[in-house]
């Protein structure tokens, strides 16, 4: 074992980055059991406050970054004084990229839905900081000597991973920017359904392409998501708070066909009135909406806005095409 370390990796230079690679995975587990024993609330661990300010752990993981970055610019040069300052520079981004979600939503969703991205982000910063440390390097193609110009195949690998990114495979285009096949593999197959590029330019075109898309991803991508949460839930804890970054469910309103949602000449399908009103109570409450006759005149879409009697059946409610009428609807909040 000392020898393969010493000839492996202090012989060969990447003594810095293994303790970078080293202290990342570490400061990261040790970040994470200490927010599960605060979450808990057992014995001393509790959130560091000055005052009544929480103060997260990214605001130190910044600071280590900048005392890591900077010792690694000045350093003299030896293995030794640039392995410290990588490893200190690897406990910062632990700190940082754990709590990468609130500096992507600019708010706190630790322990919300929204954030397993700071999970995500802490495994992609542990691969590439693998794959560089068993020597492999991006965009690059060293499979024997090549018949076209070396800057046309890193630009070609580079537009086949903004493909493959843009097809919603994230992992797939990290890790072809070190194996190239694995970005014409990504480019080339079907993107999935919640991607830009399947919104861009499967979703409005091509609906059997959406389907399969679809059924692959109910298939074969749910399964392994699933089993890669577990996985994360292991490590991190389970993200389970209710998310405060969405907007409430809004009511399930069924009409009668020919009929559309409107509370003036300017409102189109799916639009609620003004009526209407979000709230995350759990409370029923009742909300009142237009429906208007589709190819109604402005007048007639203005005059929806005047109450109308309405009765509702137990089986449907029946819409007359003749004049809008007013629905009033009890929206119950999904448990």
């Amino acid at each position: 074992m000392g020898h393969w370390f010493q000839h492996s990796i202090v012989a060969t230079g990447r003594l810095p980055l293994f303790c970078y690679f080293v202290m990342l995975i570490v400061a990261f587990i040790a970040t994470r059991i200490n927010v599960r024993l605060i979450r808990a609330k057992i014995g001393w661990f509790r959130n560091f406050t000055v005052g009544e300010m929480h103060i997260h752990h990214v605001v130190f993981g910044v600071v280590l970054m900048l005392i890591g970055g900077v010792a690694l610019i000045v350093s003299p040069g030896s293995q030794v004084g640039t392995a410290v300052a990588a490893s200190v520079f690897g406990v910062g981004s632990a700190l940082v990229l754990d709590e990468f979600a609130l500096i992507l939503h600019l708010h706190d969703v630790y322990w919300e839905e929204e954030g397993r991205t700071s999970v995500d982000a802490v495994f992609i910063a542990i691969a590439v900081s693998g794959l560089l440390l068993i020597g492999l390097r991006p965009l690059t193609w060293d499979y024997g000597t090549p018949v076209v110009n070396p800057a046309a195949l890193i630009v070609a690998n580079l537009v086949l991973a903004v493909v493959t990114l843009l097809k919603g495979k994230i992992w797939t285009g990290m890790a072809g920017l070190f194996v190239p096949p694995m970005l014409l593999v990504g480019a080339l197959r079907l993107a999935r359904p919640g991607s830009p590029w399947a919104r861009w330019f499967i979703a409005g075109r091509s609906p059997r392409k959406l389907a399969k898309a679809v059924h692959r991803e109910e298939r074969w991508r749910r399964p392994a998501i699933r089993a890669k949460i577990a996985f994360q839930e292991f490590l991190s804890g389970r993200h389970d708070l209710p998310s405060t970054r969405r907007p409430p469910p809004l009511p399930y309103v069924s009409l009668a066909r020919g009929m559309r949602l409107g509370a003036g000449p300017t409102a189109g399908h799916g639009a609620y009135s003004a009526a209407t009103e979000r709230s995350a109570s759990p409370v029923p409450r009742t909300i009142t909406i237009a429906a208007v006759p589709i190819g109604a005149s402005p007048d007639s879409r203005a005059a929806s806005r005047r109450p109308l009697a309405a009765r509702r059946s137990s089986r449907s409610t029946s819409l007359t095409r003749s004049r809008p009428v007013t629905v009033s609807v009890a929206a119950i909040p999904r448990p």
